[in-house]
Parts: structure tokens; C-alpha cells; sequence
């Protein structure tokens, strides 16, 4: 049995190795941060998000937009989630909510995580708790300019400077208005970018993560339980309804670890890191996605939601020019000759072997046309999805389609 205790690194950086966000995350991957999926960093005593804390009555009279009811149902470890869109509330009267009968935690186990935990998992489908989520704003002083959510610099901007986009929660800010069991279902990000959450203040965060090595077999595992679902969408993982038992992931031998994140804490997960969780009371988080380098190949593999209208995606094009120039015209035919960044088996292949056969086999059926072109066609398909994945233009240039080898190992 695969072993559940993988340890999540925490980092404590330095106020100089702080001020730049993007060095200092690229320096905690080059010690391996990424093959966990999660890390946590605490900001050095220096840094502080906002100056005059959280106690002004601006702060609370701040409008939680259409909280989400969330009720839950399954059993045995594996449970959907339903969101049911409540009307907005201010956080004053969100807070006062948060510490009713009805959805306070436990009072005799209320400082006791371990227990709290444990009641979570017990009790996951009774008394469902309303989460203020996806809620536009940020609690940052405007003229904080180190590791502020609202300002990352990192190439993610470059959807803003180049194409125009700004997508909310993406590449802008979201605030998190938390109250006891309010969850987070399995998921990674849009576009399988990284994302960081800061806590801004209250009760403590629950994370679980999956290594990005092993989201495949959870995938796959997923799938198994919620077969339909998958029937309807490849990617029905990003609907954000699905919740699984660490306990059931042991048993199906895909590692896991889990971190508890305090206010003043980031937490940043990494590209194809699937994670979820639970908030243990009243709470507020900052969150955000961001991208490095490393990032683009995950974008370039990532599964896109294919039943719903509203669903991120991002043109890879502009990445691709930027920091893959040599395979920037490959990419303009429709052909990504790059493997998936966690693909365990790679086929030994010699693209130019395959090229060289195609052309033999072309010229030897230069009598028949329509045979040539489907040999040239079958070809070209098979170099790529040996590789890697195949973003295929149509020949009108209109329409893309994403596909995916998703049969394990093809050699």
C-alpha cells in the first residue's frame, strides 16, 4: 500500500527572500516543493497584508455576494456536493450566522482539530454549512506591493497585456467567507495553473492534496465512482462536486497528504495537484491563481470542461510564442509534440523515424490521392498521441478540439 504520509514542506523565507514572489517560489521547486502538490510559507514578522488589521466596520459591512448552501450526499467516503445559491449577506450578519447553534462547531471539541476532523468526516452529509465563496474583493492595503494577491507579476499577466482577459478569481482576486464543515470539493485549478490562498483572519483551513504524479490514477479512480458524470464530461472533476475520504484513498493505494493552515499562512498549491477541503469555523481567505514557466506544459495538457458554457480556458498561443518559440510552429498546425509533465511511461519514439515513414509510404501510393492523405493523416495523429496530446484544428481553422491519451501507457 502506497504510504498516506507524504510531509508538506513549510517554508519560513527571510524578508529579502520574500520580496520577490516569483524567484522564491521558483527556488522552493527547485527543492521539490511541486512533487508534493502543496506548500505552505509563512510570511517573515516583517510583512503584513493590511496595516490596521480587521476589526474596521468596513470590513464587515462588506456584502457576501450569494452564499452557496452546501448539501452533501453519499456515503461510505464518497459524496457529491450541491451548491444552492443563497441571498447575499452582509459579513457582519455572516459572522453572527457562523456562530449560531445551528452551524458553530461543536463547543466541547472546539479547540481540538484532531476530534474536529474526525467529526467532519462522521457527520459530512447532516447539517449543511454555507460557504461565501468566489466573492469579488480584496482585503489587501492597496500599496502593498510584496506578495499581494491582487499583484503576483507573474506571466499570468501576460493574458492582460497580450489578449485583453481578465477572468475573475483567475487573474483577480476572490475572497473565501468560511464557517465550520463549509468545504472545498476535489479539484485543480483552471487550466491546472497554481494557485496561493493567505488567511486573512479566524478559525483554521483543512487542506488534502494529491502529488501531481498521481492525479491520473485519481482520475481514473473518480470515475469508477461517478461513472455517468464521466460519461457527460472529461473533466467532470472541475465541476467541484466531488468529495472523497482520505480514508478511501488510502485503500485505492493514491497518496495523500494533509496540512492545517492558521490566519497570517499561504498556502500554495502547485500545477495538477488536486486538492480539497474544510474550514473548522469563521474565517477569511484570499485566493488567486498565478503561472511560471514550468506552468505551460500543464496548461497545454490541461482537460477542459466540455458541458458547461462557463468554464475557464485560456489560449495557450501567446505562452507558447513567448517561451517555446521552437515549437511555436508546430503548435500553429494544431501539433503539441511535448508530453504531459506527469506522464510516468514515455514511449521511445523517434519523431523523424515516423516522419521518414510516412513520406515512404506516401510516395509509394503517389497513384492513389485520397490513400496518401489518409496515410499522411494517420501518421500525424500517431506521432502526437504517442507524445503527447493533439490540440487538432479543423481544416476550417475554426474550431479546436483537445484530446487526450488516456490510455495509460501506449508501448
Amino acid at each position: 500500500m502506497v504510504s498516506s504520509n507524504l510531509e508538506i514542506p513549510v517554508f519560513y523565507p527571510t524578508y529579502d527572500e520574500f520580496k520577490d514572489f516569483s524567484t522564491f517560489v521558483s527556488s522552493i521547486e527547485a527543492r521539490g516543493a511541486h512533487k508534493i502538490g502543496l506548500a505552505k510559507i509563512v510570511p517573515p514578522k516583517e510583512w503584513t497584508a493590511r496595516k490596521m488589521g480587521y476589526k474596521q466596520k468596513q470590513i464587515y459591512e462588506t456584502l457576501v455576494e450569494n452564499p452557496i448552501r452546501q448539501e452533501i450526499h453519499g456515503k461510505d467516503g464518497v459524496y457529491s456536493v450541491f451548491n444552492i445559491q443563497q441571498p447575499s449577506i452582509k459579513l457582519s450578519s455572516f459572522q453572527k450566522l457562523t456562530s449560531s447553534n445551528r452551524y458553530a462547531p461543536p463547543i466541547s471539541i472546539s479547540n481540538d482539530l484532531e476530534k474536529l476532523e474526525k467529526k467532519y468526516w462522521q457527520n459530512l452529509t447532516s447539517n449543511a454549512a454555507i460557504y461565501g465563496a468566489d466573492v469579488s474583493g480584496s482585503f489587501y492595503d492597496e500599496n502593498q506591493t510584496i506578495w499581494n494577491i491582487n499583484h503576483l507579476g507573474t506571466i499570468l499577466d501576460d493574458i492582460v497585456t497580450e489578449q485583453g482577459m481578465k477572468i475573475q478569481g483567475v487573474n483577480t482576486a476572490y475572497l473565501y467567507f468560511g464557517m465550520w464543515k463549509s468545504s472545498f470539493a476535489w479539484h485543480t485549478e483552471d487550466m491546472d495553473l497554481y494557485s496561493i490562498n493567505y488567511l486573512h483572519f479566524g478559525a483554521p483551513k483543512q487542506w488534502y492534496i494529491i502529488p501531481p504524479s498521481y492525479g491520473k490514477k485519481f482520475e481514473e479512480f473518480a470515475a469508477t465512482r461517478f461513472p455517468s458524470l464521466a460519461r457527460r464530461c472529461p473533466a467532470f472533476l472541475r465541476h467541484k462536486m466531488t468529495i472523497i475520504s482520505p480514508t478511501i484513498l488510502t485503500k485505492q493505494s493514491i497518496p495523500y497528504s494533509k496540512m492545517t493552515q492558521y490566519e497570517g499562512e499561504f498556502m500554495i498549491t502547485f500545477p495538477y495537484g488536486y486538492h480539497s477541503g474544510f474550514n473548522y469555523g469563521f474565517n477569511c481567505a484570499e485566493s488567486t491563481n498565478f503561472a511560471l514557466e514550468r506552468w505551460i506544459e500543464y496548461g497545454k495538457h490541461s482537460i477542459r470542461c466540455t458541458c458547461r458554457g462557463d468554464m475557464v480556458t485560456i489560449s495557450m498561443d501567446t505562452f507558447v510564442y513567448k517561451y517555446q518559440p521552437e515549437l511555436y510552429e508546430d503548435w500553429c498546425r494544431g501539433i503539441n509534440l511535448t508530453p504531459h509533465p506527469e506522464d510516468k511511461q514515455l514511449c521511445k519514439i523517434n519523431k523523424e523515424d515516423l516522419l521518414a515513414k510516412k513520406y515512404l509510404l506516401i510516395n509509394n501510393n503517389t497513384n492513389n490521392s485520397n490513400k496518401s492523405k489518409r496515410i499522411s493523416s494517420i501518421i500525424d495523429f500517431t506521432i502526437v498521441r504517442l507524445l503527447g496530446t493533439l490540440s487538432y484544428k479543423s481544416f476550417s481553422n475554426l474550431n479546436y478540439i483537445q484530446l487526450r491519451n488516456n490510455s495509460g501507457s501506449c508501448c
